[in-house]
């Protein structure tokens, strides 16, 4: 069988209007994710340091369950990247830069991931349901930089 069409490869790119670093912040607390990420049902530490375990689902009705290990958090290079495995294989990466313009901070923060889909509805659906899975990527992606948009405009928290 040809694994190639269990592969997927994501590249999003969510322009904000936030500084880099404030970005970067929110982004390397994956656990923080479902207080601001809709497709994020759950997400927090399996007892593994360095992992994240997380459960995700967009339109389509299936959920995802993956766990993240870390293999790089760089804040000097706006970069945190990490393994993934269970139902999806492979790796995501996120690059946080200063977006170029006049006025205020901007940050591009660019999504990346390679994946394998592991689970085996998901693989036996991978070629009919290609093109449901990817768009059904792209709303997740959409709705969370819009939500990540509204996390990052909001005043901050009182302590």
């Amino acid at each position: 069988m040809d694994r190639s069409r269990h592969r997927y490869r994501f590249r999003s790119i969510w322009d904000l209007d936030a500084p880099p670093d404030r970005v970067y912040a929110v982004l390397e607390q994956a656990e923080q994710y479902p207080s601001w990420w809709p497709q994020v049902r759950s997400s927090g530490p399996p007892g593994i340091p360095g992992s994240n375990a997380a459960r995700i689902r967009s339109v389509l009705p299936y959920e995802l369950h993956i766990t993240a290990v870390e293999l790089l958090r760089d804040p000097a290079r706006g970069i945190l990247e990490a393994a993934l495995h269970g139902d999806l294989e492979g790796w995501a990466r996120w690059t946080v830069r200063r977006r170029p313009g006049p006025g205020a901070p901007r940050t591009r923060a660019l999504y990346e991931q390679e994946v394998e889909m592991r689970r085996p509805l998901l693989r036996l659906l991978s070629l009919p349901g290609r093109p449901l899975f990817r768009l059904n990527h792209a709303l997740m992606m959409r709705a969370g930089r819009r939500a990540l948009a509204a996390r990052l405009a909001a005043p901050p928290e009182a302590v």
